[in-house]
């Protein structure tokens, strides 16, 4: 085990120790009637993307499998009810694309589904209908060996922010409405390939603490953090957003790539692909926690905002859930074990919260021609 960074977080490093208690409630989660795919779930990290839609009562399941992704909706029982694919957008003589990532960005005003490949950027309507945007990537500035491609997408206000290949982040204005998006920005704070993206909406941030609902933020700076990106070196860039992008600081790598990332409270979950999972203060960069908490290379995180829960998903089959809080005496971050999950004899790939309160849960897995459902008892 890695030496604490400091001594608030102590407990952060020995949560093995709340393994043993969890196993006496292995049944928090229990297994739902899974929902089958036409294909199995391509061996990419963060290969799961779920939109929940409370007044329909319908949950929206994004999955890529090689050229193509697959959009299911299903009802609260696990029944799937409509099926469609999409396809990144082709080119004449040329091999077929493959597609990256498939994301729902909730903006302010709409719901938008968005594409990435080895080609591009496609937006669409949110049940992907219809295609309302197409960027293609410029490969000007790559060498003839390097692998060109778009990765790591997320939505700040009404901005949708997408990685590349170059560790440049593309910046799109989105409109109310209509397909009249706009490549407003490029942000510079990469060297390498861009691997995740995730945002905090303003109004989820609460500096005063009011609401109840987790732990505030100990300043107002805290919450100007509403962007962070990270890239294969390992490297962080956390950003404010606006009508121009400020970077605010850089988290430096310690040799592994950062595969996943979540923002919260002012706080940057990281995951990596040595299986550890660090904890950071966005404003500032310091790490608050480093633990070892999968055995093999973490490949998604995920949040529950309402109440600050944190999954965490590896290779190693293993599915871990963790409760996030500031000490509001000294500010440190402290995390707590609650639950793991073993999924056996898979290779997980994409796992999510299908709640904002994460009482219920999604996974995929590489060569598993279905999406595991969990819910809490």
């Amino acid at each position: 085990m890695l030496a604490p960074p400091n001594d608030c977080v102590l407990a952060s490093f020995l949560w093995w120790r709340r393994i043993r208690w969890d196993r006496k409630i292995l049944e928090m989660f229990r297994r739902e009637r899974s929902i089958p795919l036409r294909g199995s779930a391509a061996a990419l990290c963060n290969n799961l993307s779920v939109l929940q839609l409370p007044v329909r009562n319908l949950t929206h399941f994004g999955v890529v499998h090689g050229p193509s992704a697959q959009l299911l909706s299903a009802a609260p029982e696990g029944v799937p009810l409509a099926q469609r694919q999409l396809h990144a957008k082709e080119r004449a003589g040329v091999s077929l694309p493959l597609i990256t990532q498939v994301h729902w960005c909730v903006l302010p005003f709409r719901v938008l589904l968005v594409l990435t490949s080895n080609r591009g950027i496609q937006m669409y309507e949110s049940d992907g209908s219809v295609m309302v945007y197409w960027h293609a990537l410029d490969s000007g500035d790559a060498s003839p060996v390097q692998a060109v491609f778009a990765r790591g997408i997320a939505s700040s206000g009404h901005f949708i922010c997408v990685g590349t290949w170059s560790g440049r982040v593309l910046v799109f204005d989105i409109p109310a409405k209509g397909p009249n998006i706009v490549l407003s920005e490029e942000l510079a704070g990469h060297l390498t390939s861009v691997t995740d993206i995730a945002s905090e909406p303003a109004q989820e941030q609460d500096p005063a603490g009011e609401n109840g609902k987790g732990s505030p933020c100990l300043s107002t700076q805290d919450c100007i953090a509403d962007m962070v990106t990270a890239d294969d070196s390992g490297l962080l860039c956390v950003w404010r957003s606006g009508p121009e992008f400020k970077l605010l600081t850089r988290i430096p790598g310690f040799g592994a790539p950062c595969t996943s990332v979540q923002l919260w409270q002012g706080i940057v979950a990281a995951g990596y692909g040595n299986g550890q999972l660090c904890l950071y203060e966005a404003s500032t960069g310091t790490l608050h926690a480093q633990i070892n908490a999968h055995a093999r290379a973490i490949c998604a995180l995920d949040l529950a905002p309402v109440v600050g829960k944190l999954l965490s998903a590896a290779e190693d089959t293993f599915v871990h859930i963790w409760k996030l809080s500031r000490n509001l005496k000294n500010g440190c971050i402290e995390v707590e074990h609650c639950h793991g999950e073993c999924v056996p004899d898979t290779q997980v790939c994409g796992a999510r919260f299908c709640d904002p309160s994460g009482s219920s849960l999604a996974v995929t897995g590489y060569d598993l021609a279905e999406i595991l459902r969990f819910s809490s008892v």
